[in-house]
């Protein structure tokens, strides 16, 4: 279960015309589609004293770890490689230290990377496809390699749904009528988050930290296969919305442009895009599911969808 406190948290805040706040504007806004308790989570985690004050203070440092780490790895390539305790650790760090709000987003992620996957998989013409779906409900679940299985889930599925379509002759294009029954309209199935005196740091910080051990306990081309994963959301996008023929989501993608790669050194910030552009494309397509299965409700009762 999420943590609820969060949309009370930002309900509690009282208007002043004089001195709005910031993330209550933001959280009354309806512009673009958002899970609306992921969006409370969101909005409390990044308006937290952590990411104000603790992120600047250990970024600069981070950073330079990864440069550093970058040399050694160069010199020894394989050196304390170990997706294990690559995974455990962020687990401890997860359970002690990070958030509630902030694990609550990151279990949900892998959930909703899962579901758009499925998506574009189930609907797309002369495509037969089956992957590994990651569907955590614990946060121990993590440890079974499904920080390094999205990755993978990603550029494998990229490759076999091209692979497929040139073999045919074919360009990406719907089956026939848009089948939404993988796509969750609701919450998944998702433990409580421990919420310990221990438990405050904010998502972008959590991510500051663990780039660097991405850095050591990955090879090389793990570690840019993660990083560069986080530039293909404008891709994803424009296989969901060519299936929809309605590209409106795609103004809310801002990681594009995947030929050319990005800075190993800004993936903390580019993961935090990455993330909120997932949320962005489940939400809209919950929003396209809700209005089918208006219109098909309206059809059955005769009566002129709402």
């Amino acid at each position: 279960m999420p943590p609820t406190d969060a949309t009370q948290k930002l309900q509690s805040i009282k208007h002043n015309p004089l001195d709005p706040n910031p993330w209550l504007a933001l959280y009354m806004d309806t512009s673009v589609p958002l899970h609306a308790v992921a969006k409370a989570n969101f909005l409390v985690d990044v308006a937290s004293t952590s990411r104000q004050w603790f992120l600047p203070m250990i970024r600069p440092f981070c950073r330079l770890t990864i440069c550093g780490f970058k040399v050694l790895k160069t010199v020894m390539p394989r050196f304390l490689t170990s997706s294990w305790l690559l995974h455990h650790s962020i687990y401890w760090g997860l359970k002690w230290f990070v958030s509630p709000y902030a694990n609550y987003l990151v279990m949900r992620h892998f959930h909703i990377g899962t579901e758009l996957l499925q998506f574009i998989a189930k609907n797309a013409k002369g495509v037969n496809m089956e992957f590994v779906g990651l569907r955590p409900e614990k946060l121990h679940d993590l440890t079974q390699n499904v920080f390094l299985q999205h990755d993978l889930n990603i550029f494998n599925f990229i490759i076999e749904i091209n692979r497929q379509l040139n073999e045919q002759g074919l360009e990406l294009q719907p089956k026939g009528d848009l089948d939404f029954s993988c796509i969750t309209d609701g919450e998944f199935p998702i433990e409580d988050m421990p919420h310990g005196w221990f438990n405050f740091i904010d998502l972008e910080s959590a991510i500051e930290m663990y780039t660097p051990m991405y850095q050591l306990l990955l090879t090389d081309s793990d570690f840019w296969r993660a990083c560069n994963s986080l530039q293909l959301d404008e891709t994803i996008a424009l296989y969901a919305t060519t299936l929809l023929n309605d590209h409106r989501y795609l103004g809310l993608v801002n990681n594009k442009h995947p030929i050319v790669p990005s800075s190993t050194l800004g993936a903390a910030h580019r993961l935090m895009l990455h993330g909120l552009a997932a949320e962005f494309l489940h939400a809209f397509l919950v929003r396209q599911k809700r209005t089918r299965e208006n219109k098909a409700d309206a059809v059955k009762q005769d009566r002129p969808p709402q």
